[in-house]
C-alpha cells in the first residue's frame, strides 16, 4: 500500500521540532481525517536555512511532512512556494489516493509559512519607515512644572526640560530621563 520512501520518512522523519525564533509559521489542518501540520521556517537572504514541522496524523502525514522538510531547505521562497502536491507525492514514490489530501496539507502548511513571513516582513519595514509621532505641545503645559508652553519648544522656558516624545505614547517627555510621566514607560529596556 505504501511505498519504501513513505515508510522510511514515517519511520525516521527529518526535521521534527519547534523553531522558537521562526521567521515564518504556517498551520493547516483537515478536520475530516484529523491532521494536523504546523511548519517553522528560518530565512536568510532569500532561502530558507531552517525547516521544523509538528504533525498530528497517520503515517502517510508524517511521511509528507518529513518530505516536505526536505524538499525545502535550502531553496529560495519562490522555489519553496512551487513545491506541489504531486511533487511531494511523486518524491514519496506515490500514495494511495485516499491519502493524497495529506501531500496537499504538507504543501500548504510550508507556504503558510513563507506568507506568513512575508507579511511579517512588511509589517517590519513599515514600523521602521513609520515616524516617531510628534508630541502635540502647542498651548499646553511642561509634565514637569506645569509652566506654559505657547509654541513647539524643544525646551521648557521655565525648568529647561529638554523636550523628547514617548517612543510608546508619543506624549513629551524628559529628552534625557528614563520614564514617560504620562504612560510611565522607561526608555531602559532590560
Amino acid at each position: 500500500m505504501y511505498s519504501e520512501k513513505v515508510m522510511e520518512h514515517f519511520s525516521n522523519p527529518r526535521n521534527v521540532g519547534v523553531l522558537k525564533d521562526a521567521d515564518g509559521v504556517g498551520e493547516v489542518g483537515n478536520p475530516v481525517c484529523g491532521d494536523m501540520m504546523s511548519f517553522y521556517i528560518k530565512v536568510e537572504g532569500d532561502r530558507l536555512s531552517d525547516v521544523k514541522f509538528q504533525t498530528f496524523g497517520c503515517g502517510a502525514a508524517i511521511a509528507v511532512s518529513s518530505m516536505v522538510s526536505e524538499m525545502a531547505m535550502g531553496k529560495t521562497l519562490d522555489e519553496a512556494m512551487q513545491i506541489t502536491n504531486q511533487d511531494v507525492a511523486d518524491e514519496l514514490g506515490g500514495l494511495p489516493g485516499n491519502k493524497m489530501h495529506c501531500s496537499n496539507l504538507g504543501a500548504d502548511a510550508l507556504h503558510k509559512a513563507i506568507e506568513d513571513f512575508r507579511q511579517n516582513r512588511v509589517k517590519q519595514a513599515k514600523k521602521k519607515a513609520e515616524p516617531a509621532p510628534k508630541p502635540q505641545i502647542v498651548g499646553s503645559c511642561c509634565p514637569y512644572c506645569d509652566g506654559p508652553i505657547e509654541g513647539l519648544e524643544e525646551v521648557c522656558g521655565t525648568c529647561h526640560v529638554e523636550f523628547g516624545s514617548c517612543d510608546e505614547c508619543g506624549e513629551l517627555m524628559n529628552k534625557k530621563g528614563n520614564k514617560c510621566p504620562h504612560c510611565g514607560a522607561t526608555t531602559v529596556r532590560v
